[in-house]
């Protein structure tokens, strides 16, 4: 029981729960209610697996920075619970079953872009972008956006303006969320040599570019509200983007306040919120889906 907690441990089921909550909201919005249940079971299924073949991947490929920082040393490579062939081995599986799986069950876009991702994230970002750029945060979130475009090629064969603009969402998103947690981090990717942006530049840089990207973010889903109308995205969905994206703002300023003003900052607060704020906006996506 402990070897098979261990290899859930790998595929990290947080951050695939969270690429699921804003994948099938999509996947319900391009499809004008519930996809046909083939299409539904191959992006859910498949999607969760070529998430946790990419994040087994990126333990493995990070087993050496992970045994350095608090944050990660008690996974299961740092702790060998599992040797590194096997979570490679585990890890190219998840890969090979998840890209066969859309590739029978969805299209080749959806396929190709599920490939790419798992790539992507691996070899471009972890095995290269992360140790080398402070701007390794902003390249990641390519992948990390990548699942609603999947879903809605998934549901259609191709992507409209639309899946677009939710993919900016996500992706925006993506760096004030884990600016906040390397804000938090700062001392464990310093011991490790990693060049996240609070360990490289200065409070005012990553201040202004948390503001930023959370306007952009803000501003992402507020475009995308008129863009989804012929969707059927209505005012629930809009009340949503207004109401959060006021609240993720307010939360991003109040940390920059804390930190120009000498005040002890919580970054924390500012991360937990943005998952708050992403889950709710996609769960008014599929809410507006279906009525």
């Amino acid at each position: 029981m402990a070897v098979f907690r261990a290899y859930v441990a790998l595929t990290k089921p947080a951050i695939v729960e969270l690429l699921l909550v804003t994948t099938v909201p999509t996947m319900m919005l391009a499809a004008g209610g519930w996809p046909d249940l083939v299409t539904f079971f191959a992006v859910l299924v498949g999607g969760a697996l070529a998430g946790g073949a990419a994040s087994a991947l990126n333990c493995y490929i990070d087993r050496d920075i992970d045994v350095l920082m608090k944050r990660t040393k008690r996974r299961p490579l740092p702790t060998h619970q599992i040797s590194p062939r096997a979570v490679l081995v585990f890890g190219l599986t998840l890969a090979v079953v998840s890209v066969v799986l859309m590739a029978l069950l969805t299209n080749w876009l959806a396929t190709a872009l599920t490939a790419f991702s798992i790539f992507y994230y691996d070899v471009i970002y972890t095995f290269w972008l992360k140790r080398r750029t402070p701007a390794n945060t902003f390249w990641g979130g390519v992948c990390g956006a990548a699942p609603v475009v999947i879903g809605w090629a998934a549901v259609t064969g191709s992507i409209a303006a639309m899946g677009w603009a939710l993919f900016a969402v996500v992706f925006f998103w993506q760096m004030p969320h884990f600016y906040a947690l390397a804000i938090k981090y700062k001392d464990d990717y310093k011991r490790a040599g990693i060049p996240m942006l609070p360990v490289v530049r200065s409070a005012a840089r990553v201040n202004f570019e948390i503001i930023l990207y959370t306007v952009l973010t803000v501003a992402s889903s507020l475009a995308a509200w008129p863009l989804g109308l012929r969707f059927g995205l209505g005012w629930i969905y809009g009340a949503a983007a207004v109401i959060t994206g006021a609240l993720f703002l307010g939360e991003s300023l109040r940390l920059v306040y804390q930190s120009r003003n000498g005040g002890l900052p919580k970054p924390m607060r500012l991360f937990q919120l943005s998952i708050t704020y992403l889950t709710v906006l996609f769960m008014a996506i599929a809410v507006d889906a279906l009525i």
